[in-house]
């Protein structure tokens, strides 16, 4: 039955983490949630039964990861879907942001990720099955955000591992669905899920711009709602041929076909000077 399944859900104490991790548990899902702190984790899903394993995990460290993965097997028997959901938002131009905030993003955003990925292959290779939910954003999929360069190249390099880890895994029967949402309705654009530079540059007036707006407008007045985030990603979860890309959202949805339109647009314009480049051309 489906509803046996074991879930393994990281940066679950808020946010769509948390939207999805309540719903499992509703329908009956076996379900092991990450957070950096098992107490807010536990005071967020307000679950005691078996069925709920709330873990503490730095995604940094692989050794905590590692354990994490290992508990959860040694709890319920097995690993069947795995939802790399956690990391934060960064604003800045890429000017204005040292290396230790870039490198920050990326340590939680891919590096996180990987961590969990190479701790839950051995298992899901033994087993011959399992699927991988990578959640990366319509900013990984469209960069034309002023002031979220790094935040696009986190989200990208997460798009670009999924599609690799897909083709390596496909043999073994685990899945890879990268999940890109746009705006939704959850804390992501508040203080500590979304974090701004120490060190602005007055000049970047559209970085700026795109700060103030993300903080003050599109803040609480986000389009997507968690609550069917939630039910899309475990209905994909149950299909025979679940999506490589999932995009959530209509924002989404329209930037992606904007994207689509005008690559295709200039692809077309630049074609000449592109083959003109082979050995014989």
């Amino acid at each position: 039955m489906e509803n046996r399944k074991v879930w393994f859900v990281t940066g679950a104490s808020k946010g769509l983490g948390l939207a999805l991790v309540q719903k499992l548990l509703t329908h009956g899902y076996s379900v092991a949630a990450t957070s950096r702190s098992v107490d807010d984790l536990k005071n967020a899903v307000k679950h005691s039964e078996g069925q709920f394993l709330p873990l503490a995990v730095t995604l940094t460290d692989g050794q905590s990861v590692g354990k994490a993965i290992a508990a959860t097997v040694a709890e319920f028997g097995r690993i069947d879907v795995i939802v790399n959901n956690a990391g934060y938002g960064l604003a800045g131009s890429l000017e204005e942001l040292s290396d230790e905030e870039a490198k920050g993003n990326f340590d939680v955003n891919v590096f996180g990720t990987l961590n969990v990925i190479r701790a839950v292959m051995p298992y899901l290779r033994e087993q011959r099955s399992g699927h991988i939910m990578n959640v990366s954003s319509i900013a990984g999929f469209t960069g034309t955000f002023p002031g979220f360069g790094i935040y696009c190249a986190t989200k990208f390099a997460v798009t670009g591992l999924s599609e690799s880890l897909a083709a390596e895994t496909a043999s073994f029967g685990v899945k890879v669905t990268i999940v890109e949402p746009g705006y939704f309705r959850t804390e992501f654009l508040k203080a500590g899920s979304f974090v701004t530079p120490k060190n602005e540059i007055a000049d970047y007036k559209e970085v700026r711009e795109s700060q103030a707006l993300h903080e003050q407008q599109i803040n609480g007045q986000q389009p997507g709602d968690p609550e069917k985030a939630a039910d899309a990603m475990i209905r994909i979860a149950g299909e025979a041929n679940p999506p490589l890309h999932l995009l959530l959202g209509s924002d989404a949805f329209g930037l992606a076909q904007s994207k689509i339109a005008s690559l295709t647009d200039e692809l077309e314009t630049w074609k000449e000077v592109s083959i003109s480049t082979d050995f014989g051309a």
